[in-house]
């Protein structure tokens, strides 16, 4: 007769996120302290300053090398006084915006820079940052090459569907200057990098390929001008809290690029 076997099932312990706890990520790598914990995303700091926002997934964080679960610790009472931006930065005050910088930050177009400033402009008035819009980015290594880039003068850019295999990516290829960075995100528009909850759907529309992505989602949306249902999703974003963690991440990665020195 076979004996049954027993395999000890593996436990995965769940760790409050403390401020200052130190862990890993387990899928990229990344190292850091825990400075915020919001809406299923917990905010890592490395020891350089840089930060980024990784989704709270079962057993994705290591600590000390081991595999844990991080959660929200319990609710405690808010400190007085102490104000936020949009994007979750402790807000400064009494504090002039800066003379802009030769740096730049670029989006794909007006809607894009109508998102960014709604949740980034107060941190990138501060730094002097400005954000300009392009018209897509079928020319973006000759928009390059005339910006000039250099240490002083770096640019950032921020670029929809930017996804293995795409157009986009193809053309962001092109770009290799040392002083560009470039991200993106994997959404279609930036309208899809707001959460569908925000504007009272379970998720996005789907919408055939070759078909205008904006227009597609206007129809099932029963709004004939896009900016009509512009204007309403851009309404529903107060803060970060608002968009998808891929567009947070990104956005953190520019604003820290294009800020250094």
């Amino acid at each position: 007769m076979l004996k049954a076997q027993w395999r000890k099932k593996r436990v995965v312990p769940e760790v409050d996120a403390e401020p200052d706890l130190v862990v890993e990520d387990a899928d990229s790598g990344f190292c850091g302290a825990v400075v915020g914990f919001e809406l299923g995303a917990v905010v890592l700091e490395d020891r350089f300053g840089k930060r980024r926002n990784f989704p709270l997934a079962p057993a994705a964080f290591l600590l000390e090398g081991k595999a844990i679960t991080l959660r929200r610790p319990a609710s405690r009472a808010p400190a007085q006084g102490r104000r936020v931006t949009a994007s979750g930065s402790i807000a400064v005050d009494n504090v002039k915006a800066q003379v802009a910088k030769a740096s730049r930050i670029w989006v794909e177009g007006i809607h894009d820079a109508a998102l960014v400033e709604r949740i980034w402009g107060d941190d990138l008035r501060i730094e002097g940052i400005v954000v300009e819009p392009l018209d897509g980015i079928d020319d973006l290594p000759a928009a390059v090459r005339a910006f000039g880039p250099s240490r002083d003068r770096r640019l950032g850019v921020l670029v929809d569907h930017l996804v293995p295999g795409s157009k986009e990516s193809r053309i962001v290829a092109a770009v290799t200057d040392p002083n560009v960075l470039v991200t993106g995100h994997p959404y279609v528009d930036i309208w899809q990098a707001v959460k569908p909850e925000r504007v009272g759907i379970k998720k996005w529309p789907v919408i055939p390929p070759g078909r205008n992505w904006k227009e597609g989602v206007c129809e099932a949306f029963g709004v004939r001008v896009p900016a009509d249902l512009w204007r309403r999703i851009l309404r529903e974003v107060n803060s970060y809290k608002d968009v998808e963690t891929p567009l947070i991440n990104s956005m953190e990665r520019l604003i820290d690029f294009v800020t250094v020195g």
